[in-house]
Protein backbone atom coordinates (compact mmCIF):
# COMPACT_ATOMS: atom_id res chain seq x y z
CA UNK A 1 0.00 0.00 0.00
CA UNK A 2 1.35 3.21 -0.93
CA UNK A 3 2.58 5.92 1.92
CA UNK A 4 -0.48 8.24 3.02
CA UNK A 5 0.22 11.38 5.14
CA UNK A 6 -1.87 13.73 6.66
CA UNK A 7 -0.30 17.01 6.61
CA UNK A 8 -3.83 19.44 5.79
CA UNK A 9 -7.24 18.57 5.72
CA UNK A 10 -7.12 18.38 2.12
CA UNK A 11 -5.23 15.69 1.82
CA UNK A 12 -8.47 13.56 1.88
CA UNK A 13 -11.39 13.33 -0.46
CA UNK A 14 -14.63 13.59 1.40
CA UNK A 15 -15.25 10.35 1.02
CA UNK A 16 -12.11 9.03 2.54
CA UNK A 17 -13.49 11.38 5.60
CA UNK A 18 -17.08 9.33 5.79
CA UNK A 19 -15.21 6.30 5.80
CA UNK A 20 -13.15 7.57 8.76
CA UNK A 21 -16.23 9.08 10.86
CA UNK A 22 -18.45 5.69 10.33
CA UNK A 23 -15.04 4.12 11.76
CA UNK A 24 -14.60 6.69 14.30
CA UNK A 25 -18.66 5.94 15.99
CA UNK A 26 -17.32 2.21 15.59
CA UNK A 27 -14.52 2.51 17.10
CA UNK A 28 -15.98 4.76 20.17
CA UNK A 29 -18.66 2.30 20.72
CA UNK A 30 -16.76 -0.16 21.32
CA UNK A 31 -14.48 1.81 23.73
CA UNK A 32 -17.79 3.01 25.94
CA UNK A 33 -18.05 -0.52 26.09
CA UNK A 34 -15.04 -1.58 27.22
CA UNK A 35 -14.50 -3.54 23.92
CA UNK A 36 -10.71 -4.39 23.17
CA UNK A 37 -9.89 -3.23 19.83
CA UNK A 38 -6.11 -4.02 19.32
CA UNK A 39 -5.72 -4.10 15.39
CA UNK A 40 -1.93 -2.03 15.71
CA UNK A 41 -0.83 -4.37 18.71
CA UNK A 42 2.74 -5.04 16.35
CA UNK A 43 2.82 -1.15 15.36
CA UNK A 44 4.93 1.85 17.00
CA UNK A 45 3.69 5.71 17.04
CA UNK A 46 6.66 8.19 17.28
CA UNK A 47 5.79 11.73 18.22
CA UNK A 48 7.76 14.45 17.72
CA UNK A 49 6.97 17.55 20.20
CA UNK A 50 8.24 21.19 19.20
CA UNK A 51 5.97 22.86 20.46
CA UNK A 52 3.98 21.75 24.25
CA UNK A 53 0.67 19.85 24.12
CA UNK A 54 -2.21 18.49 26.12
CA UNK A 55 -4.75 16.98 24.18
CA UNK A 56 -2.62 16.06 21.36
CA UNK A 57 -0.36 13.86 23.39
CA UNK A 58 -2.46 12.13 25.63
CA UNK A 59 -5.21 11.89 22.60
CA UNK A 60 -2.25 10.54 20.11
CA UNK A 61 -0.47 8.11 23.16
CA UNK A 62 -4.23 6.69 24.68
CA UNK A 63 -5.54 6.19 21.28
CA UNK A 64 -2.54 3.69 20.34
CA UNK A 65 -2.54 2.09 23.45
CA UNK A 66 -6.04 1.16 23.64
CA UNK A 67 -5.57 0.17 19.67
CA UNK A 68 -2.95 -2.41 20.98
CA UNK A 69 0.29 -0.16 19.99
CA UNK A 70 3.33 1.24 21.96
CA UNK A 71 4.52 5.03 21.68
CA UNK A 72 7.73 6.60 21.44
CA UNK A 73 7.61 10.30 22.71
CA UNK A 74 10.42 12.85 21.51
CA UNK A 75 11.38 16.27 22.34
CA UNK A 76 13.21 17.89 20.32
CA UNK A 77 15.49 19.90 22.54
CA UNK A 78 16.31 16.38 23.57
CA UNK A 79 17.01 14.95 20.09
CA UNK A 80 19.79 15.52 17.84
CA UNK A 81 17.42 17.75 15.64
CA UNK A 82 17.46 20.42 18.77
CA UNK A 83 21.04 20.36 17.80
CA UNK A 84 20.63 20.96 13.91
CA UNK A 85 20.79 17.45 12.60
CA UNK A 86 19.03 17.83 9.15
CA UNK A 87 15.59 16.70 9.53
CA UNK A 88 15.83 14.71 5.83
CA UNK A 89 18.70 12.58 7.99
CA UNK A 90 16.37 12.53 11.32
CA UNK A 91 13.45 11.51 9.21
CA UNK A 92 15.10 8.60 7.28
CA UNK A 93 16.31 7.05 10.67
CA UNK A 94 13.20 7.57 12.42
CA UNK A 95 10.98 5.90 9.81
CA UNK A 96 12.92 2.96 9.42
CA UNK A 97 12.12 2.23 13.43
CA UNK A 98 8.80 3.32 13.59
CA UNK A 99 5.48 2.42 12.15
CA UNK A 100 3.94 5.71 11.69
CA UNK A 101 4.99 9.65 13.16
CA UNK A 102 2.95 12.46 14.63
CA UNK A 103 4.70 15.74 14.04
CA UNK A 104 3.49 19.03 16.43
CA UNK A 105 5.80 22.20 15.18
CA UNK A 106 6.36 25.33 13.89
CA UNK A 107 6.23 26.10 10.34
CA UNK A 108 4.18 23.94 7.81
CA UNK A 109 7.37 23.80 5.52
CA UNK A 110 9.14 20.94 8.69
CA UNK A 111 6.52 18.42 8.25
CA UNK A 112 6.80 18.48 4.80
CA UNK A 113 10.25 18.19 4.43
CA UNK A 114 9.68 15.53 7.02
CA UNK A 115 7.26 13.71 4.90
CA UNK A 116 8.90 13.93 1.71
CA UNK A 117 11.90 11.84 3.09
CA UNK A 118 9.99 9.09 5.59
CA UNK A 119 8.87 5.74 4.56
CA UNK A 120 6.09 5.56 6.69
CA UNK A 121 2.97 7.65 7.31
CA UNK A 122 3.12 11.34 8.87
CA UNK A 123 0.09 12.96 10.70
CA UNK A 124 0.62 16.81 11.31
CA UNK A 125 -0.07 17.11 15.01
CA UNK A 126 -0.52 21.06 14.89
CA UNK A 127 1.96 23.79 12.22
CA UNK A 128 1.75 27.33 12.46
CA UNK A 129 -0.36 26.80 9.33
CA UNK A 130 -2.92 24.09 9.84
CA UNK A 131 -4.51 22.21 12.56
CA UNK A 132 -6.42 18.64 10.82
CA UNK A 133 -6.74 16.40 13.53
CA UNK A 134 -8.40 19.32 15.60
CA UNK A 135 -10.91 20.32 12.74
CA UNK A 136 -11.20 17.07 11.71
CA UNK A 137 -12.52 15.99 15.61
CA UNK A 138 -14.73 19.02 15.39
CA UNK A 139 -16.78 17.94 12.16
CA UNK A 140 -17.22 14.77 13.65
CA UNK A 141 -18.66 16.37 16.91
CA UNK A 142 -20.57 18.65 14.95
CA UNK A 143 -22.11 15.34 12.87
CA UNK A 144 -22.73 13.52 16.40
CA UNK A 145 -24.96 16.30 17.72
CA UNK A 146 -26.70 17.75 14.56
CA UNK A 147 -26.25 15.86 11.86
CA UNK A 148 -24.83 16.31 8.36
CA UNK A 149 -23.08 19.87 8.19
CA UNK A 150 -22.89 20.41 4.78
CA UNK A 151 -25.26 23.63 3.97
CA UNK A 152 -24.30 24.84 7.35
CA UNK A 153 -22.98 27.97 8.88
CA UNK A 154 -20.15 28.30 11.10
CA UNK A 155 -18.87 31.76 12.78
CA UNK A 156 -15.44 31.62 13.15
CA UNK A 157 -14.43 34.70 15.75
CA UNK A 158 -10.93 36.04 16.68
CA UNK A 159 -7.51 35.55 14.85
CA UNK A 160 -7.12 34.07 11.87
CA UNK A 161 -4.73 31.41 12.89
CA UNK A 162 -4.24 27.50 12.19
CA UNK A 163 -7.56 26.34 13.24
CA UNK A 164 -9.08 29.15 11.12
CA UNK A 165 -7.14 27.91 8.10
CA UNK A 166 -8.19 24.54 8.40
CA UNK A 167 -11.79 24.73 9.15
CA UNK A 168 -11.88 27.20 5.92
CA UNK A 169 -10.46 23.99 4.15
CA UNK A 170 -13.15 22.04 5.70
CA UNK A 171 -15.71 24.26 4.20
CA UNK A 172 -14.49 23.80 0.87
CA UNK A 173 -14.08 20.03 1.29
CA UNK A 174 -17.42 19.45 3.21
CA UNK A 175 -19.49 21.99 1.36
CA UNK A 176 -20.93 24.03 4.44
CA UNK A 177 -19.69 28.53 5.19
CA UNK A 178 -17.89 29.59 7.29
CA UNK A 179 -18.15 33.44 8.30
CA UNK A 180 -15.11 34.87 9.62
CA UNK A 181 -14.75 37.74 11.73
CA UNK A 182 -11.38 39.34 12.71
CA UNK A 183 -9.75 42.78 14.07
CA UNK A 184 -8.37 45.00 11.47
CA UNK A 185 -4.96 43.54 10.57
CA UNK A 186 -5.63 39.65 11.88
CA UNK A 187 -7.58 38.97 8.47
CA UNK A 188 -7.14 35.83 6.56
CA UNK A 189 -4.95 35.19 4.35
CA UNK A 190 -6.25 32.70 1.35
CA UNK A 191 -2.81 31.61 0.46
CA UNK A 192 -1.49 30.72 3.35
CA UNK A 193 -5.04 29.06 3.95
CA UNK A 194 -4.46 26.98 0.84
CA UNK A 195 -7.84 28.70 -0.21
CA UNK A 196 -8.33 28.81 -4.09
CA UNK A 197 -11.65 30.58 -4.23
CA UNK A 198 -14.09 32.57 -1.36
CA UNK A 199 -17.44 30.63 -2.19
CA UNK A 200 -17.23 28.75 1.02
CA UNK A 201 -16.78 31.86 2.86
CA UNK A 202 -16.81 35.24 3.67
CA UNK A 203 -15.67 37.99 6.01
CA UNK A 204 -17.46 40.79 8.58
CA UNK A 205 -15.58 43.75 9.84
CA UNK A 206 -18.65 43.47 12.98
CA UNK A 207 -18.88 40.39 14.85
CA UNK A 208 -22.23 40.79 15.58
CA UNK A 209 -23.11 40.26 12.02
CA UNK A 210 -20.62 37.26 11.77
CA UNK A 211 -22.93 35.05 13.97
CA UNK A 212 -26.27 35.85 12.92
CA UNK A 213 -28.10 32.75 12.39
CA UNK A 214 -25.11 30.56 12.48
CA UNK A 215 -25.55 26.65 13.07
CA UNK A 216 -21.78 26.91 15.18
CA UNK A 217 -19.72 29.87 16.32
CA UNK A 218 -16.09 28.37 17.26
CA UNK A 219 -13.11 30.56 18.25
CA UNK A 220 -9.23 30.27 19.58
CA UNK A 221 -7.41 31.95 21.98
CA UNK A 222 -6.02 35.86 21.14
CA UNK A 223 -2.15 34.40 21.19
CA UNK A 224 -1.10 31.37 19.93
CA UNK A 225 2.12 29.77 20.75
CA UNK A 226 4.76 31.38 19.39
CA UNK A 227 3.23 34.89 19.69
CA UNK A 228 3.29 35.36 23.41
CA UNK A 229 5.49 38.79 22.75
CA UNK A 230 2.54 40.24 21.45
CA UNK A 231 0.10 39.14 24.08
CA UNK A 232 -0.89 42.79 25.55
CA UNK A 233 -0.68 43.99 22.18
CA UNK A 234 -3.11 41.38 21.06
CA UNK A 235 -5.73 41.45 24.20
CA UNK A 236 -6.26 45.23 23.01
CA UNK A 237 -7.29 44.97 19.89
CA UNK A 238 -9.31 41.41 20.55
CA UNK A 239 -11.32 43.27 23.22
CA UNK A 240 -14.56 43.25 20.87
CA UNK A 241 -14.48 39.59 19.97
CA UNK A 242 -15.24 37.95 22.77
CA UNK A 243 -17.76 35.50 22.45
CA UNK A 244 -19.92 35.68 25.07
CA UNK A 245 -23.76 35.33 25.62
CA UNK A 246 -24.81 37.82 22.92
CA UNK A 247 -23.51 36.86 20.33
CA UNK A 248 -24.52 33.09 20.89
CA UNK A 249 -28.15 34.39 21.21
CA UNK A 250 -27.63 36.33 18.04
CA UNK A 251 -27.15 32.72 16.24
CA UNK A 252 -29.46 29.89 16.06
CA UNK A 253 -31.69 28.60 19.31
CA UNK A 254 -29.87 25.17 19.34
CA UNK A 255 -26.31 26.92 17.64
CA UNK A 256 -22.93 24.98 19.52
CA UNK A 257 -20.03 26.52 20.99
CA UNK A 258 -16.63 25.16 19.99
CA UNK A 259 -13.38 25.73 20.98
CA UNK A 260 -10.20 23.92 20.15
CA UNK A 261 -8.62 24.51 24.18
CA UNK A 262 -7.27 25.75 26.30
CA UNK A 263 -9.32 28.24 26.76
CA UNK A 264 -8.96 31.94 28.47
CA UNK A 265 -12.38 32.50 30.21
CA UNK A 266 -12.88 36.48 30.16
CA UNK A 267 -10.66 37.04 26.94
CA UNK A 268 -11.63 34.59 23.63
CA UNK A 269 -15.13 33.25 25.18
CA UNK A 270 -17.47 34.24 28.34
CA UNK A 271 -17.38 31.44 31.13
CA UNK A 272 -21.09 31.68 30.55
CA UNK A 273 -20.99 30.42 27.09
CA UNK A 274 -17.92 27.78 26.95
CA UNK A 275 -19.75 26.28 30.76
CA UNK A 276 -23.16 26.66 28.98
CA UNK A 277 -25.62 24.39 27.28
CA UNK A 278 -24.70 25.16 23.93
CA UNK A 279 -20.84 24.07 24.44
CA UNK A 280 -19.22 21.19 22.90
CA UNK A 281 -15.70 21.67 23.92
CA UNK A 282 -15.51 18.75 26.07
CA UNK A 283 -16.70 16.47 23.54
CA UNK A 284 -14.51 17.44 20.77
CA UNK A 285 -11.67 17.45 23.13
CA UNK A 286 -12.82 13.70 23.52
CA UNK A 287 -13.56 12.83 19.98
CA UNK A 288 -10.12 13.91 19.33
CA UNK A 289 -9.15 10.61 20.98
CA UNK A 290 -11.62 8.27 18.84
CA UNK A 291 -10.95 10.32 15.50
CA UNK A 292 -7.27 10.00 15.52
CA UNK A 293 -7.28 6.36 16.29
CA UNK A 294 -9.58 5.84 12.89
CA UNK A 295 -7.27 7.96 11.15
CA UNK A 296 -4.15 5.95 12.41
CA UNK A 297 -6.15 2.62 11.62
CA UNK A 298 -6.81 4.13 7.97
CA UNK A 299 -2.98 5.23 7.49
CA UNK A 300 -1.68 1.80 8.58
CA UNK A 301 -4.52 -0.67 8.32
CA UNK A 302 -5.81 0.99 5.03
CA UNK A 303 -9.79 0.92 4.92
CA UNK A 304 -11.40 -1.40 7.20
CA UNK A 305 -14.57 -2.77 7.17
CA UNK A 306 -16.47 -4.50 10.12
Amino acid sequence: MAVRHFLQLKDFTRAEFEHLFARTRAIKDRFKRYDPYRPLHDRTLAMVFEKHSTRTRVSFEAGMHQLGGSVITLMTRDTQLGRGEPIEDVAKVITRMVDIVMIRTFEQAIIEQFAAHSRVPVINGLTNEYHPCQIMGDIYTYIEHRGDIRGKTVAWIGDSNNVCNTWLQAAELFDFNVHVSTPPGYEVEPERAGLYGTDHYEEFEDPMEAVKDVDVITTDVWTSMGFEAEDAERKRDFEDWQVDGDMMRAAKKDALFMHCLPAHRGEEVAAEVIDGPNSVVWDEAENRLHTQKALMEFLLLGKVEE
